[in-house]
C-alpha cells in the first residue's frame, strides 16, 4: 500500500481539459500545490480560468509547458511531486487522415512519455491515469458476453482495432501501456479511472468533449428526424473529478474504476432536454430504425459494421467499486445534461434554433 501522507505537490497533465479543470479547482480549494501542464504558456486565454481559480483558493498553482509527444517534456513539472494525475490525451474521433498516426500512436506515446518521466522522478509514489469506459468495451453488442448484463472493471475492450473503432482502440492500448510500465517496476503504483460519457458544466467555454458534440447535434437540427437506438453510460464531470482526486489521495485505491452515474439512450437524452427547454430546439422525438440507418449511416461516416454492432443494444455499467472504495455519490445525470446544455447556451456555443 502506497503512503500518500504529506503535502507534496500534485502534477495534473492536460490542465486545460474538461475534467482536469474541476480536478485542479478541487485540489486548490483543499490547499494543495498543483503543478499543471499546458501545451503553450503563451496561450493565456486557454488557462486564464485556472489562474482565477488559484487566486481565489488557498492552494498554489504552478504552470508548466509540456508536449505530450515530446520525450522528457514532463520532467521539470514533475520535480518534487508525490502524485501524478495524467489527464492529457489526444482527442480526435472524426476527421482524421491516418488512424494510427493521428489517434493511436499519440495516445500510447503520450502515456509512455509521461510514465518515463515518472520512472525518473523518485518522489512520485502514485500515478492516476484518465482512461475511458471505451477501454472496457469496444462495441455495444459486447454486453451480450457479460455475465450480469453490465460492464465492470474486469472487462477489457477486445473488439476495437486500427480499422474498426480506432478511438476506443487508442484508449485501451494507452491503458495497457500504462499497466505494462507500472508492472515493470515497484516504486510507484497505478490507478486508472474509466469514465463514461462526461456531462455537466465546464469551468471554461473552450471545452472540447464528445458530450459537447452530442448536445450541439441535438441543437442544430441534425437529429430532428430522429436518433439511432444507442445508449451511453453518463457521469457528471464533478463526479469524475472527485474519482480522480480520491484515487490520488486514498492509499487504498487500486487498479481500475468504472465511473458512471447511469445509462441513457440518445432519445431519452433528447426527451430530458425537451422537458426542460421546451420546443425552442429541434430535440429528437423518435428513433431512426436500425435498418434505415444502415442505408443512411454511411453518408454520415458510420460504417455498416459499426451500425450492426452498436445500434439496438442497451449497455449498462457497474460502478459499485467506485462507490465503495472511492466514496463517490453520483449526481443525477439528467440534471447534468440540462446544466451542460444551459451552459453551452449561455456561452454561445449553442444558439437558439431557427428552422
Amino acid at each position: 500500500m502506497t503512503d500518500l501522507s504529506g503535502q507534496a505537490p500534485i502534477l495534473v497533465t492536460g490542465a486545460t481539459g474538461y475534467i482536469a479543470g474541476w480536478v485542479i479547482q478541487k485540489l486548490l480549494q483543499q490547499g494543495f500545490t498543483v503543478h499543471a501542464t499546458v501545451r503553450d504558456l503563451n496561450k493565456k486565454s486557454s488557462f486564464a480560468h485556472l489562474e482565477k481559480i488559484a487566486a481565489e483558493s488557498s492552494g498554489t498553482l504552478k504552470l508548466f509547458q509540456a508536449n505530450l509527444l515530446s520525450p522528457d517534456s514532463f520532467d521539470d513539472a514533475m520535480q518534487g511531486c508525490g502524485t501524478v494525475i495524467h489527464m492529457a490525451s489526444p482527442f480526435v474521433v472524426t476527421n482524421f487522415k491516418d488512424a494510427v498516426k493521428d489517434i493511436i500512436e499519440p495516445a500510447v506515446l503520450g502515456t509512455e512519455n509521461v510514465l518515463n518521466s515518472v520512472n525518473k522522478t523518485a518522489s512520485v509514489k502514485r500515478v492516476v491515469v484518465t482512461s475511458s469506459i471505451a477501454s472496457a468495451y469496444g462495441d455495444a453488442v459486447d454486453i451480450e458476453n457479460t455475465a450480469h448484463n453490465q460492464f465492470d472493471e474486469s472487462h477489457w475492450n477486445t473488439t476495437s482495432s486500427e480499422t474498426h473503432q480506432p478511438y476506443p482502440y487508442s484508449k485501451v492500448m494507452a491503458e495497457r501501456k500504462a499497466w505494462e510500465m507500472a508492472n515493470a517496476q515497484q516504486r510507484w503504483d497505478l490507478v486508472c479511472i474509466n469514465p463514461a460519457l462526461v456531462m455537466g458544466p465546464s469551468l471554461t467555454p473552450n471545452t472540447q468533449s464528445g458530450s459537447v458534440e452530442v448536445l450541439q447535434q441535438f441543437a442544430n437540427g441534425m437529429t430532428l428526424a430522429g436518433v439511432p437506438p444507442m445508449w451511453n453510460g453518463i457521469v457528471d464531470v464533478r463526479d469524475a473529478a472527485d474519482a480522480h482526486i480520491q484515487a490520488a489521495l486514498n492509499p487504498a485505491a487500486s487498479e481500475r474504476y468504472i465511473v458512471s452515474g447511469g445509462t441513457l439512450s440518445l432519445l431519452e437524452m433528447g426527451k430530458i432536454l425537451r422537458r426542460h427547454f421546451g420546443n425552442k430546439f429541434p430535440f429528437p422525438r423518435n428513433h431512426v430504425p436500425k435498418a434505415a440507418f444502415k442505408i443512411l449511416g454511411p453518408v454520415f461516416g458510420y460504417s455498416r459494421q459499426y451500425i450492426e454492432r452498436n445500434m439496438g443494444y442497451p449497455i449498462y455499467f457497474n460502478a459499485e467499486k467506485s462507490r465503495k472504495e472511492l466514496g463517490i455519490e453520483y449526481r443525477d445525470i439528467r440534471a447534468s445534461i440540462t446544466e451542460h446544455f444551459q451552459q453551452l447556451l449561455d456561452d454561445g456555443v449553442v444558439k437558439k434554433y431557427i428552422p
